[in-house]
């Protein structure tokens, strides 16, 4: 457990479009933006929030796979792009996945522990609407181990949690099962329609329930267990934050009502050539975010709002779970009554998260941070939630690939 050793805030956030199918913007056979734009416009809105490059010590981008969606690597060199006074400044690149931009996060808040800066420019970008989706698969099944790739669906990661779905049903009751995961979709595309920036903002399909009742699970065309309303989106964008110590907040002159604390984090790693410990657990997101609450001193009765990683409906119902609202089996029930809606017991996701407001996937971490600096803060405009004073924190979980890289790190309005 690491134990914060100075104030860390968070200030200054800001989304790109996630773009892809569903946003009228997008047209798969006409030219699009390459990663550079999605870099330059995120790392310069938050440049103007916090008084310019001057103002930066460090920068630290997550990414996952630009070296094969875009046959571009040396992200770092891409700082000086965003700005020229961001010339010969420390910049870094890290990667885990999909929780990639939660690694970037991690990464800033230790360089701000250490001393090495007071001022840290946290992106995460991906643009992987580059290829279809097939191929696309084959990219994203990096995030695997390769030695089961092989052996592996065509759609790999689909075919992973497919069968973390299809051991739910045997277990729990498919019809059960589903009805928890079909309001999870609903969920994810309401809270996506009250923001602009969400892939799925212009869905008005008025009979959510319906359409997701419409495409069942088809092994023939897809998986299994899941269909196409169960993932995430095929994703471009990127999203950044600065997280700054206490002098720094100070030097780029944002008051601390626009500021969120960092309270505590945590992340673990579990071995990447085992298959999971338990099909219907997210153990090392349960390792992971009970590590944190610790480190801060809270239970989730404290949390007033929670983003978690639901790359597939299957893992927001787990994801109930495992954080403890729910019982193992009670998740799909937990979400069916719900109680994870904007105006439930906790709400989820409340941009749409990875299957309404879609999944850039090295992106994913810091979009759920600036979720959370929004809804803290009071900047979430239509999306935003009631922060009740008796659950005044907010925590974030990014989750790379099969529940094997997790960060979780929990916020207070500062």
């Amino acid at each position: 457990m690491t134990k914060l050793n100075k104030k860390i805030y968070m200030v200054a956030g800001y989304n790109t479009i996630s773009m892809g199918t569903g946003r009228s913007e997008f047209h798969p056979k006409k030219p699009r933006p390459g990663i550079e734009h999605y870099v330059k416009e995120a790392g310069q809105k938050t440049l103007e929030k916090i008084g310019g490059a001057d103002n930066v010590d460090e920068c630290v981008v997550g990414n996952f796979m630009a070296a094969r969606f875009n046959k571009q690597a040396h992200l770092g060199g891409f700082f000086p792009m965003i700005d020229e006074k961001l010339q010969y400044k420390p910049a870094i690149r890290v990667e885990g996945a999909c929780a990639s931009g939660g690694l970037a996060l991690v990464t800033a808040i230790k360089s701000i522990m250490s001393g090495s800066a007071d001022v840290v420019l946290t992106m995460g970008v991906e643009v992987q609407n580059t290829m279809k989706a097939i191929y696309g698969a084959d990219v994203l099944a990096g995030a695997g181990w390769f030695g089961k790739r092989k052996n592996g669906h065509a759609f790999f990661f689909p075919g992973q949690f497919s069968d973390r779905a299809g051991a739910y049903y045997e277990k729990y009751g498919y019809d059960y099962a589903r009805e928890g995961m079909g309001r999870w979709f609903r969920n994810a595309i309401e809270n996506a329609r009250l923001c602009p920036t969400a892939q799925e903002y212009e869905n008005n399909v008025p009979d959510l329930d319906a359409l997701y009742k419409k495409f069942k699970p088809n092994g023939a065309a897809f998986v299994d267990n899941l269909n196409v309303l169960d993932c995430s989106k095929v994703s471009d964008g990127a999203s950044t934050v600065a997280l700054v110590s206490e002098e720094g907040l100070e030097r780029i002159g944002i008051p601390k009502d626009q500021a969120v604390e960092v309270i505590a984090f945590g992340h673990k790693v579990r071995n990447l050539t085992e298959d999971p410990p338990n099909p219907v657990e997210l153990t090392c997101i349960k390792e992971t975010a009970h590590e944190a609450m610790d480190s801060a001193g809270i239970t989730i009765d404290d949390l007033g709002t929670v983003e978690t990683h639901d790359c597939f409906s299957i893992a927001g119902v787990l994801g109930t779970e495992a954080l403890g609202f729910a019982k193992p089996g009670e998740g799909a029930k937990f979400v069916a009554e719900g109680n994870t809606a904007r105006d439930g017991m906790i709400p989820m996701n409340t941009t749409g998260g990875l299957i309404g407001w879609g999944h850039p996937t090295g992106g994913t971490g810091v979009h759920m941070a600036v979720t959370m600096w929004e809804q803290l803060t009071g900047n979430a405009g239509d999306a935003q939630i009631e922060i009740k004073a008796d659950k005044p924190y907010g925590m974030a979980i990014n989750m790379g690939g099969d529940d094997v890289t997790v960060v979780a790190i929990i916020y207070k309005k500062a």
